[in-house]
This record gives structure tokens, C-alpha cells and sequence, in this order.
């Protein structure tokens, strides 16, 4: 079967070959094209060296240690913008568990792949042969659905610790299972993450919350023993039993919360918010003698708090910082819409943030999940949308008009009293009859035309107008109602 390359890739590879050089495919795109997903990246491999490589492509650049050079394409695509030339590389000797203390260039495609992490990124492709080298059975563990370092399992991790974070991130990312050797190797390694550089912790990390399955990567990163290494506030909820409300320990409650938003397809901090919202219930947790019950009174607030260490631990930007734990220190807000006003919610909309009140609702609702009941938008919360959704428009007024009161006293000479409200009125009343008359031509015309009126008569137009935005207002607060379902 041949499988679909872009021409841009087989561009490069047909000037290598032209130059008198091998060309294959390799790595996760010889791995995505197998499953037939569309590659995020091309790479190729080569026994031409870095310099000979950009003899062949002047327009390339080569800034690393490894040999890579990348190929610009001019494609405005940005999968095959650039594609990544590697020559064949031997790697020997990993002091710090991250690089090898040498690299060697010209070696055999064989050895190049044997250096691989995994069997499933250890395959080469070619494309104009249509013809696959695959000395480790990565085919077979694909059809099997399994992951499997290249060789001995310890050894690839000893060689780079982060490599044990990555087999989660593919297997989650994948949907496989996992090698047993390699699992046991995992296990036993894991300590050695705590030597890899907080900013790769976390990238990795991020990758396996953007997986449709981050909930079982963490159950796994947690059962082989990472989990301590990645986001060791996590742990502490295991085993935590919760209030009668709930039907698993904080754990657990704080994993499907993360997953229900990632199986919604929300946004990363929405994910990240989930997975740490109750993160600080196992030191607010105290017995109710009254209620017969447990209580974790403030563990909004300090967990506010310990998310923004944890984050800042991990290195991550300051706007997801601020973002996340936010939406941790307020995702306990009172949403009784029969209690709550407009001014409550906009209260809320200010302390969490204009750009984060949707991530907050959405958090609301996985926590809802999270906890086990099965209805993810009660009648409550439906409601309480559409109040944020009345709060954060702006409402029909006649603010919207492209001149206000000032104008009329400058450039028409009115006198301040209650003929400019009747007049502004009535000028609203048009525009909300024909919104294109919104313009300081048309309404200075018009207000021209009105001046002419007594003020009996401009009070009439302005009345008017008044009961027709009344009824606009009153029109659009029941489409966010029937938008929401709570007519």
C-alpha cells in the first residue's frame, strides 16, 4: 500500500537521492501514516552529513548538535513548511540522562534506528520504493496496539529519563497498551525523573493533557510511579474520602473532572483547572459530628493557592498561572439563580475575569460529572449561564448610538435638561428599526430635523422610543434564555 506524501516531503527526498544519498521517511510520521492519521511533522533520514545536506538545499538552516537540518519548503502549510534532514547518527554515553555525551554521523540506517526510543518510532519509510525497514517489529506492535522500547527497556531510559513520561503520553495519546518489561523498567527507573528539568517535565506533561485520554495516563504515570515527579499535590488526594455527595476519593474526582473536559474538546486550562480544582481538600477536610459528614471548608481558597505553587514549580507562563489557579480559587461560586443577582454575577465575572468566565462555567460543569451524577446541566446551572451570558452583553441603550449627549450640547447648542433623553430616544428608536442609520451623518441629520419640534411633541418620539428599546432588551434576554433552555 503506498501511503500519501506530500510533494513538498518527497521533494526533499528526491533531491537527496538525485545527490546520490538515501532518503527514507522516519519516525512518528512513518508511525501516523501506519495508523492513518495525518503527521503534525515530516522528518527524514539521510547518510548525507549536515554540510552536504545544505549543499543540496541552500535554503535550509542548521543550529543543533544533532545534525538536524531543517529544509525550508515555502509551502504555507505549516505541517511541510520545513522539513527536518537528519543524517543516520550513532549515540553513545548519557552522563546527565538527557544528551549523549557523543554523536557520530555517517552510520548505517540500522544503527540509526536502534537508537530510537520506542519499536512504533523506530521504522523508516520509502516513499518512491513504497518500501518500509523495520527491524524491531514496530508494524507487529502497532497491529498489537502495544508499546515497547527498542532493545532494553532500562537502557532507553537511562539514556534519557523522559522518555518514561513519553511512553505515557503515546499510550494515552494512542490508545495502546503497554510492553511488560517495559512497564517493569518504568517502575524501576521512575526516581530518575527527578533529574529531568522541570520545563521537559512539563512540556511532556502538557502534551498528555491535550491526549483524548489524559485521565488513564496519570492512573498509569501514577501506578509505575511518576506521578510524584510530575504534580506531587495529586497524590495526596488518593485515598482521601470525600462527602456524601461524592462517589470517589479527591484522586480520582479530580481525574474525571480534568477527562470530562477533555472528552468536551475544552481548552487546556479548562483541563488543567479540572485536574487541580480539589487539590487542596486533603488539609481543609474536617468531620461534621453535626452533619455526620466530611467538610472541606476553603479549600477554594487554599487551593488557589497551592495551584499557583504547583504551576510555578512546573515552570508554566504566567498567564496560565493567573489563568488556572483563578478558576481554582472561585470555582465554588454560589450559582442559585433564585438567590443570585446580575450585580452577584458580575461580581464573579470581575474576580475571575471577563476572558475566563466561560472556562469557569465549564469547570463547573466537569466538576459536576466528576463527582458522579450523571446530569451534567442541571436546571440551576443552565440558568445561571444565562444570567452571565445577560451580564456579560452590553445591554440596548442609548450608549450604542454614534452620538451621545455631549455632541448634542457642542455641536447643536442643546441646553442640558430632559429634551436631550427625549431626543437620544428617539434617535434609538430609528436605529433599532434599521441599525445601518448608526452613523453621526445620518443621526446629525436627524437630530436637525427634530430640533424643529416642540418639547411635548420630542417627548412623545422619546417615549416611544423608550418602550421599543424595552421590548429589543426584553427580545434578546429570551433568546440567552431559550439559548440555555430555562424559558
Amino acid at each position: 500500500m503506498r501511503f500519501p506524501v506530500p510533494n513538498e516531503v518527497q521533494k526533499v527526498s528526491q533531491g537527496l537521492r538525485g545527490a546520490g544519498f538515501d532518503a527514507y521517511l522516519v519516525g512518528g510520521c512513518v508511525r501516523d501514516l501506519i495508523l492513518n492519521k495525518k503527521p503534525k511533522d515530516w522528518d527524514v533520514t539521510t547518510n548525507a552529513t549536515p554540510e552536504q545536506i545544505q549543499a543540496i538545499f541552500p535554503d535550509s538552516f542548521y543550529e543543533n548538535d544533532y545534525g538536524t537540518v531543517g529544509v525550508k519548503t515555502g509551502s504555507e502549510e505549516e505541517t511541510v513548511a520545513i522539513i527536518e534532514v537528519t543524517p543516520y547518527r550513532k549515540e553513545s554515553g548519557y552522563t546527565d540522562r538527557r544528551r549523549p555525551d557523543t554523536v557520530e554521523f555517517g552510520v548505517s540506517l540500522h544503527e540509526d534506528l536502534a537508537r530510537r526510543d520506542f519499536t512504533v518510532n523506530a521504522m523508516a519509510y520509502d516513499e518512491d520504493k513504497d518500501s518500509f525497514e523495520d527491524p524491531f517489529d514496530g508494524i507487529k506492535d502497532i497491529k498489537d496496539k502495544l508499546l515497547r522500547t527498542v532493545g532494553n527497556p532500562s537502557e532507553r531510559f537511562n539514556e534519557d529519563a523522559l522518555r518514561m513520561l513519553r511512553a505515557v503520553r503515546l499510550i494515552a495519546q494512542l490508545d495502546f497498551g503497554i510492553d511488560s518489561d517495559t512497564a517493569a523498567a518504568i517502575k524501576e527507573n521512575s526516581k530518575h525523573l527527578q533529574g529531568v528539568s522541570r520545563e521537559r517535565v512539563r512540556d511532556e506533561f502538557v502534551r498528555i493533557l491535550e491526549t483524548p485520554h489524559p485521565m488513564s495516563a496519570l492512573l498509569l504515570a501514577n501506578q509505575l510511579g511518576m506521578l510524584p515527579f510530575i504534580a506531587p499535590d495529586l497524590v495526596r488526594g488518593i485515598g482521601i474520602e470525600q462527602n456524601q455527595a461524592h462517589s470517589y476519593d479527591v484522586f480520582e474526582h479530580n481525574l474525571r473532572t480534568m477527562q470530562h473536559a477533555a472528552d468536551k474538546g475544552w481548552s487546556f486550562t479548562v483541563r488543567l483547572a479540572g485536574l487541580f480544582h480539589d487539590i487542596a481538600k486533603p488539609e481543609t477536610r474536617r468531620w461534621s459530628d453535626e452533619k455526620k459528614d466530611w467538610t472541606f471548608h476553603g479549600h477554594d481558597v487554599v487551593g488557589g493557592r497551592v495551584t499557583k505553587k504547583a504551576l510555578e514549580d512546573l515552570r508554566f507562563s504566567r498567564e496560565t498561572i493567573q489563568g488556572v489557579s483563578s478558576l481554582v480559587r472561585w470555582h465554588m461560586f454560589f450559582s442559585d439563580p433564585e438567590v443570585v443577582t446580575l450585580s452577584a454575577v458580575r461580581r464573579i465575572i470581575t474576580n475571575v475575569g471577563r476572558e475566563n468566565i466561560h472556562d469557569l462555567l465549564h469547570l463547573r460543569l466537569c466538576d459536576r460529572i466528576g463527582t458522579g451524577r450523571p446530569k451534567e446541566q442541571p436546571f440551576r446551572l443552565r440558568k445561571y449561564m444565562a444570567m452571565v451570558d445577560q451580564a456579560l452583553r452590553d445591554p440596548i441603550s442609548v450608549a450604542m448610538l454614534a452620538v451621545d449627549g455631549s455632541v448634542l450640547m457642542q455641536k447643536f447648542h442643546m441646553k442640558p435638561g430632559p429634551k436631550i433623553g427625549y431626543m437620544l430616544n428617539a434617535l434609538l428608536e430609528e436605529v433599532l428599526d434599521d441599525s445601518s442609520r448608526n452613523t453621526e451623518e445620518y443621526l446629525g441629520k436627524r437630530v436637525e430635523e427634530l430640533l424643529s419640534l416642540d418639547e411635548n411633541e420630542l417627548k412623545k418620539l422619546g417615549d416611544s422610543g423608550k418602550v421599543k428599546r424595552e421590548a429589543a432588551e426584553e427580545a434578546e434576554i429570551q433568546k440567552i434564555m431559550e439559548k440555555h433552555h430555562v424559558c
